[in-house]
């Protein structure tokens, strides 16, 4: 019989490699309950466990409510809870802008980038400050309308109430899953196994994703448990699940590739060899081909392997696409500066979410346009803090090819800056929503830049005459496609005739919470007689909008996809049903605190007309 001792001695060090992975990792597998250790670690009983509301809404990337209000604004998540554990639609919470998939299937929607991590799928986030900073020991989020959006949770090494802020800010994840659709809208308690981290905090970030949700989600408060005191771990392990490996594994394969891209390979390293296999037999272009479906920090953990392939990953062809975002935690100047030559002939860049808290300079995201910019097309910066006037100058000079530029909630941009803009005339798309931008500038682009296709000014508080705004789209702005005017104060009737006489081929428009428009001086009707090719028309709590406008839409705009009239109180269930006989194309019908359509009224026509999602909202 076989001696045994070689054996145990490699199980032996087995386990104690595993031991040391959970000592050095600080119980990561608990990221989730799914793959939760089952073992007997406990947080020895050393400190008095804190629990606090969020003091304060630091950012957010977007929100249902207005600027100048508090209803359904991300500044409800500060302090105690305002409506948990009731259930229903309530002004008094936070709702993010977007849900399902309405969003991606209507002409305003944007091409994806290729390449984005499986692993990455937030689509909106918001940052909250805590009082005291703390080691996390939960997350309690008092989600009270449609849960199941809460995609991600962070923390942040930076205090953000702290007087010298830290050379290095770190971002960890505390929790993170696929979204989910949860059965029902009712009010829970949503509390994820969160991992333990090496920090304290009191700045937590929520990442959300909407698209599998049949409305709005709408978040009450969260709560953060935590002590003072790094807390001590006991090693009383009694199993430790390999899935759990597997994922620090993973964790630490994807930190090791994108801390690469804060170093310069270095060729001479990579080690020669004879002949590169049946990658020698190969021709180029199917090199780059395999090579194209990798992620960014896949690319560079690849070019770290050979001549050939590292070649082949700093071939500016692999980076004509490159979206950043995913990455947002970890890019800094120095990311930028070491992708400067693969970028050189890049076309689509997404550095959303990017640069904040200092991390990308402005003489970084210069150096990095002056280098990379010819050849833009697209560009996304939602939510680049660091942007300012000096930025924008730099964009219209290094980019004369761009078409697509988007600077959604980029609120810290001063106003005087977006003149700037005026100077790029090949510009098809301009998202200014949530950001400053003031009548004068606006002018200034609507005249210049007559190739616009899609302009978003949702909550752009800063215009006084959206009257004169209209007037100038109608009469430079002919090719216009989609206009979103969400929560715009002053637009009336004539803004609207102007509009729809002279941007005649709009096939989306959004006129949501716009309080100056009345049913009754024909401007809806007119809209529906002159835009024959609308398939998406938001006319949000509008409490005007009356039969005869339904009737107008069902005669002329056939091709109507998506209608919204939450709130009206003049509309009957005998004109939606004309819309829907007429609207063959119609999957979208938001019928939500419509007086005269109950409840008994929506199931009907949902049987009658199964291919329409009709949504009808409460309040308990």
């Amino acid at each position: 019989m076989p001696p045994v001792f070689p054996m145990l001695t490699v199980l032996s060090m087995f386990y104690y490699m595993c031991l040391r992975r959970r000592a050095r990792t600080a119980t990561r597998g608990e990221m989730n309950s799914r793959r939760a250790i089952e073992s007997n670690t406990r947080a020895l009983p050393i400190n008095v466990e804190i629990v606090q509301y969020a003091k304060e809404v630091l950012d957010f990337s977007s929100h249902y409510g207005s600027e100048n209000s508090m209803s359904y604004t991300m500044w409800n998540l500060a302090g105690i809870p305002n409506v948990y554990p009731s259930s229903g639609d309530f002004t008094q919470t936070a709702v993010f802008r977007t849900y399902g998939t309405w969003w991606d299937r209507c002409p305003s929607a944007r091409l994806p980038f290729t390449r984005t991590p499986s692993t990455f799928c937030s689509q909106d986030y918001v940052e909250l400050a805590f009082e005291e900073p703390v080691y996390p020991t939960a997350v309690h989020i008092l989600e009270t309308y449609h849960p199941g959006a809460v995609v991600r949770i962070l923390a942040c090494s930076a205090n953000p109430y702290s007087q010298n802020p830290p050379a290095e800010v770190r971002w960890e994840i505390l929790w993170s899953d696929a979204p989910t659709k949860v059965n029902g809208p009712q009010a829970r308690q949503f509390t994820p196994c969160i991992k333990q981290i090496n920090f304290p905090t009191n700045l937590i970030r929520l990442e959300v994703n909407s698209s599998l949700l049949d409305y709005y989600t709408e978040l009450d408060a969260v709560v953060l448990h935590g002590v003072k005191e790094r807390p001590v771990l006991s090693l009383k392990t009694s199993m430790i699940d390999m899935n759990d490996i597997d994922e620090d594994e993973d964790e630490e394969k994807f930190a090791c590739g994108m801390d690469t891209l804060h170093k310069q390979f270095n060729i001479v390293t990579l080690r020669e060899w004879p002949t590169n296999g049946y990658f020698d037999k190969l021709p180029y272009e199917l090199i780059q081909l395999i090579l194209s479906h990798l992620t960014v920090p896949d690319l560079c953990r690849l070019a770290q392997t050979c001549k050939l392939l590292y070649q082949h990953c700093c071939d500016p062809l692999q980076y004509i696409h490159l979206s950043l975002q995913p990455y947002w935690a970890r890019i800094n100047d120095t990311s930028l500066e070491y992708l400067q030559s693969r970028c050189t002939l890049i076309q689509w860049l997404n550095l959303s979410w990017t640069g904040n808290r200092g991390a990308i300079s402005v003489s970084g995201f210069s150096r990095f346009l002056k280098v990379c910019g010819s050849e833009l097309v697209r560009l996304e910066l939602s939510c680049g803090h660091f942007l300012n006037e000096t930025c924008l100058e730099v964009i219209t000079e290094m980019c004369p090819n761009l078409q697509e530029l988007n600077l959604s909630s980029c609120d810290k941009i001063p106003p005087q800056a977006f003149n700037h803009i005026a100077k790029v005339g090949s510009l098809k798309r301009l998202i200014l929503y949530r950001t400053k931008v003031e009548q004068t500038a606006l002018l200034s682009i609507l005249n210049f830049c007559s190739e616009l296709q899609h302009l978003s000014l949702g909550s752009c508080v800063m215009i006084e005459d959206y009257d004169l705004i209209a007037s100038m789209m109608g009469a430079k702005c002919k090719k216009l496609r989609s206009l979103d005017l969400w929560r715009c104060k002053n637009i009336t009737e004539s803004g609207i005739a102007e509009l729809a006489s002279g941007c005649q081929l709009l096939e989306e428009l959004d006129l949501g919470w716009c309080p100056t428009l009345q049913s009754s001086t024909g401007c809806f009707t007119n809209l529906a007689r002159k835009l024959p090719n609308l398939q998406k028309l938001f006319l949000t709590a509008n409490r005007s909008v009356c039969d005869t406008d339904i009737e107008e839409l069902a005669a002329n705009c056939t091709h109507l996809r998506q209608l919204d009239i939450l709130g009206t109180r003049m509309v009957s269930p005998a004109s939606l049903r004309k819309l829907l006989e007429s609207c063959k194309d119609l999957s979208l019908l938001d019928v939500s605190f419509c007086s005269q359509i109950d409840n008994r009224v929506v199931l009907e026509l949902n049987a009658n007309f199964p291919n329409v999602f009709i949504k009808k909202s409460f309040t308990q």
